[in-house]
């Protein structure tokens, strides 16, 4: 990829990636109140949750962040190669 093409695709992948951790973050919080009926999920400093809550929390957040931020950055990719023609991470 040409420095003119990341020049160009960086605030666009920046956005998308900003845009991605919020509604990952939404959709998460949305899950977590389904399965376990709680308000908020566990954070590593509140001493009330047991370590295994934390992790099983840690890991649910991190796949859901982890899927969507792939689903929006892949979105973002195919289309400004629709845009421009390039792919942006070659």
């Amino acid at each position: 990829m040409s420095k003119g093409v990341k020049i160009v695709y960086w605030p666009i992948g920046l956005i998308g990636s900003l845009a991605a951790s919020v509604v990952a973050a939404s959709i998460f919080q949305l899950v977590w109140k389904k399965v376990t009926h709680a308000e908020d999920a566990p954070t590593a400093l509140q001493s009330e949750y047991r370590l295994r809550e934390l992790l099983i929390a840690s890991a649910a957040r991190g796949a859901i962040v982890g899927v969507i931020k792939a689903l929006v950055s892949r979105g973002g990719a195919r289309g400004f190669t629709k845009l421009t023609g390039a792919w942006p991470g070659d």
